[in-house]
């Protein structure tokens, strides 16, 4: 067993920032630990050693994948073969439970200790999972709380720790200080996070710059900021902003919090910036569109009556979800003009948000960093810190 290394396993820019704060916490613990897997540029900026680059695990929809199965299943295989010939002393699988559960049931029938760090959607769709969790991790780190009695419910050892998004944001950042940073007015701001994924770009890109292009028509002094998570995000929204020349966007790369403190409103593709706009209590719509064959198979499936975490952890609806084919510039152009102009509609969510905000911050890092080294202590051949046996 290789006594002081842990493998993280991320799948996408979320996982990125949680792996990278989990090593903050558990090299706080014990600084000799050492990380490798798959991570990005969060977790590499804190010693990570990433085997391949994390865009490789970064695919959406039940049908997309196809295409990339080959690839995904034979890094997987180099992984299970590279870590049941040196055991770490554990395995997180961050997300990705489609890719990192087979990967760690693998593993922990070969004695190494696993976590699951973020629940697969269980509650919400393809229940059947359940059984594979519980035979795939030592325990389930949980970021929400309406996940853990789920857990519990079918006997699988489980932590709720709170996001560490909610132990974060706005920190400092106030909305003066990010329209200083980006040299905006100051007037209003429309925020435009169209996702971190290639797929999501392809899904709702066109239909967000449309959507703007109709509220800046309509108000020539409405800011528009378009975050790119990175590089290859940022050139293919300039390829679709080349069919909208009149408009006038700053796009910003790799820094959505700047985006979302400065914003007045935010269109968000449902996933993690939706979660990252409630922390900065900024109203929002959220739209999510996934091939034809994949949401009808996923509609078929779905247990809950939303898809955006804001509703999800509220219980109940608190921003408008535009899904698949409600996802039109139009209809998006319409419920923006609301949270933008009416400032009841705005006070509600903000309100709501709060709220929720409070009951995510936990300091999630070290609660998570605990739960690894707990597991590590209970399930693994040596001590976080000892000899081989």
């Amino acid at each position: 067993m290789s006594n002081n290394i842990i493998v993280i396993v991320a799948g996408e820019a979320s996982g990125d920032i949680l792996g990278a704060g989990l090593m903050q916490a558990l090299l706080k613990q014990d600084p000799d630990l050492k990380f490798e897997g798959v991570g990005g540029p969060k977790m590499i900026a804190q010693g990570f050693n990433s085997l391949v680059p994390i865009e490789r695990l970064s695919v959406m929809g039940l049908v997309e994948v196809l295409g990339r199965l080959p690839e995904l299943l034979l890094l997987r295989r180099n992984l299970i073969k590279r870590y049941i010939h040196a055991p770490p002393l554990a395995m997180v699988g961050i997300d990705a439970p489609d890719f990192n559960l087979v990967l760690e049931t693998q593993l922990k029938a070969n004695g190494v200790p696993t976590l699951h760090y973020v629940s697969p959607s269980v509650w919400a769709w393809r229940e059947e999972r359940v059984f594979t969790v519980a035979k795939a991790c030592h325990k389930v780190l949980a970021l929400l709380p309406f996940e853990l009695p789920y857990y519990e419910r079918h006997h699988i050892p489980a932590a709720f720790v709170g996001h560490p998004l909610a132990d974060t944001i706005p920190g400092d950042l106030t909305q003066s200080h990010a329209r200083k940073c980006l040299k905006l007015k100051n007037q209003m701001v429309l925020a435009l996070l169209p996702g971190s994924r290639a797929m999501e770009i392809k899904q709702l890109g066109a239909d967000f710059l449309a959507a703007a292009a109709l509220l800046q028509a309509k108000n020539p002094q409405l800011q528009l900021v378009l975050a790119a998570a990175n590089e290859s995000r940022q050139k293919q929204l300039h390829t679709l902003l080349q069919a909208y020349p009149a408009l006038d966007v700053s796009i910003v790369l790799g820094d959505s919090h700047m985006v979302l403190a400065a914003a007045d409103a935010v269109l968000v593709a449902s996933g993690t910036a939706a979660l990252e706009a409630l922390l900065f209590e900024k109203p929002m719509l959220v739209c999510y569109r996934l091939s034809p064959l994949s949401y009808r198979i996923f509609k078929r499936k779905l247990k809950v009556p939303f898809v955006s975490l804001p509703n999800l952890l509220a219980g109940h609806k608190v921003v408008e979800e535009l899904l698949q084919d409600q996802v039109q510039p139009q209809l998006i152009a319409h419920h923006l003009t609301a949270l933008l102009f009416d400032s009841n509609v705005a006070k509600q969510q903000s309100k709501a948000f709060s709220a929720i905000h409070q009951q995510l911050a936990c300091r999630a890092n070290t609660s998570a960093a605990t739960a690894v080294l707990e597991v590590i202590k209970e399930y693994g051949m040596s001590s976080a810190t000892g000899d081989e046996q």
